[in-house]
């Protein structure tokens, strides 16, 4: 091995090379090489209706001839409004092909936040469903003169039987692809260094703002997602998987969407996550790779039938968006004989940052995995981000690679405050072992000041995760006269348990964690708040017991 390898290099599998350079080829040359590739097998299969890759590829050539007829030129933002629909790959790829940028809209985003991401990019068109939940996001909104025109997509799934008129104020998707079903799929080769993407981040620490990824970023992502998975059953073509994650979402594009599109795979995409069918299509369509967010693996274990499942069919499974608890990870282990992987990226790496290898030892249970090949990554002081720490030391960790953005969307301070040495600065908190594996210790947002000492939830949450009747747990620091900040407990418990008190929870955890990270309050939930990407939002609860002092004190 070359004496420059990276520590962690000692973990790939024998075929991965930890120099790996991309090849220089933008987002739509690897989509053309790919629908060329597999035009006769099936991309996408959606509640019995079937794409071809071929198929896929005439609709985008469709779109992309539509939007140019509309105005669209190349550089121009075009906003998607849509679920886990096909709509959404054919639109995503016909504003590639016809030389445009995507942004993406959460169907979960408030009018408010539409508007500031629409103005924000200067879109010029927005693409949403006729379905009413969706199309009435916009009827206030198309009053505003500089908004951009709407168009509407059917959707029958979404719609579940309701008639969905397209409003006078907003227009048919239909009527503007009308007249260019036979358009050449034609898409424009790319600089490597032309924005594709337009993605916001979560806006957990202010306004959302726009992460700039390029169609250099796009592809080195998926060049690298593919070069590490070469050797995966899940990766074969044809495989079927599951595509339920947020296709909104950058990990959902990325890390599922994209990678399987240039594996040749079969993605059996769905609406939304329901545990109880995706275990049925598990067993009728013989699914070969499953993942999910912690949540969804929790659902999924708890279906009452679930030792009865067929699951045999499964030969990869993988968790990400948040730390697995350990109980989770042994009952997917002794259901379906596999460990699960994952691993950790954001927003402005496209998903890329590290994956958990395959047979990782078990007392490694808990690590984010180690850098993806051609990925550095490394811990800095939180006070001096020039300073690196030693290994075991906890710190931010810090980030560079072809995938990384350059930057934040007309905002050149926080793009300067984002970068140090020219290593994104990633908010997390973590540290990295001999081996070269990291850890995720808690986001640097998050942490609770408390007489004095930093103290991480995501400890706090692990500890709580290991009582037998807590299904799912989030901690957050609230005002405490004494400490400053104390943490709280929201806890969710597992079907048939019963509540427990604040200081039989303690007691529990008194050999867990230190007294200045225990927990000083506890509320019970049915369920927690999520975000759109359906990963439990301690924002949510910051906001909801803001809200709730204030009430208190007025």
């Amino acid at each position: 091995m070359n004496t420059h390898a990276p520590i962690w290099a000692q973990q790939f599998r024998p075929a991965v090379d930890p120099f790996f350079q991309p090849e220089k080829i933008c987002l739509n040359g690897m989509l053309k090489r790919a629908f060329d590739q597999w035009a006769d097998m099936c991309q996408f299969e959606y509640y019995g209706q079937t794409y071809t890759y071929a198929e896929m590829r005439q609709l985008a050539a469709q779109v992309a001839s539509a939007l140019k007829a509309a105005g669209i030129k190349r550089g121009d933002r075009v906003a998607l409004h849509l679920p886990n629909t096909p709509w959404h790959p054919i639109f995503f790829f016909g504003v590639m092909a016809a030389g445009g940028v995507v942004t993406h809209l959460s169907p979960l985003d408030a009018e408010a936040e539409i508007a500031h991401k629409v103005h924000d990019v200067g879109a010029k068109m927005v693409i949403s469903l006729s379905t009413p939940e969706f199309a009435e996001r916009f009827t206030k909104l198309v009053q505003d003169p500089d908004f951009p025109p709407i168009y509407l997509c059917d959707d029958p799934i979404s719609a579940m039987g309701r008639p969905c008129p397209v409003p006078e104020s907003m227009q048919s998707a239909s009527a503007l692809l009308a007249g260019h079903e036979g358009a050449v799929y034609d898409p424009p080769m790319m600089r490597l260094d032309e924005l594709a993407l337009l993605q916001f981040t979560g806006g957990t620490t202010g306004v959302p703002k726009a992460a700039m990824l390029t169609h250099g970023n796009l592809s080195a992502a998926e060049q690298t997602y593919n070069h590490l998975s070469a050797a995966d059953p899940g990766a074969e073509p044809g495989k079927p998987g599951m595509l339920y994650a947020p296709l909104f979402h950058i990990m959902g594009l990325t890390s599922a969407m994209l990678k399987r599109t240039m594996e040749g795979g079969r993605m059996h995409l769905r609406l939304r996550f329901d545990a109880a069918s995706v275990i049925d299509d598990v067993e009728k369509h013989r699914i070969a790779s499953l993942s999910g967010v912690p949540t969804t693996w929790i659902a999924i274990m708890q279906l009452p039938d679930i030792d009865k499942r067929d699951l045999s069919s499964v030969e990869n499974v993988s968790s990400g968006g948040a730390p697995l608890p350990r109980e989770v990870f042994n009952r997917i282990r002794d259901l379906t004989g596999l460990k699960i992987g994952g691993g950790w990226g954001m927003t402005e790496t496209a998903s890329n940052g590290t994956s958990v290898p395959r047979d990782f030892p078990d007392e490694k249970l808990g690590t984010i995995g180690i850098p993806l090949p051609g990925m550095d990554m490394a811990i800095v002081d939180l006070e001096d981000p020039t300073k690196r720490l030693a290994t075991g030391e906890p710190g931010e960790i810090i980030i560079k690679g072809p995938a990384v953005t350059i930057g934040y969307w007309q905002n050149e301070e926080e793009t300067r405050n984002a970068f140090v040495d020219g290593y994104l600065l990633t908010g997390d908190i973590g540290y990295m072992d001999e081996d070269g594996y990291f850890y995720i210790v808690d986001r640097k947002k998050d942490l609770i000041l408390s007489g004095g000492f930093n103290v991480y939830p995501l400890s706090i949450e692990n500890a709580i995760h290991m009582h037998p009747d807590v299904a799912e747990a989030l901690v957050i620091g609230v005002p405490d006269v004494y400490r400053g900040e104390s943490a709280k407990a929201f806890v969710c418990l597992n079907n048939g348990a019963h509540p427990f008190t604040l200081e039989e929870l303690q007691g529990f955890l008194a050999d867990k964690l230190g007294r200045h990270e225990m927990p000083r309050f506890l509320e019970f939930r049915d369920e927690l708040p999520r975000t759109s990407v359906g990963k439990a939002s301690r924002k949510m609860l910051k906001d909801e017991e803001r809200a709730k002092k204030q009430a208190e004190g007025a």
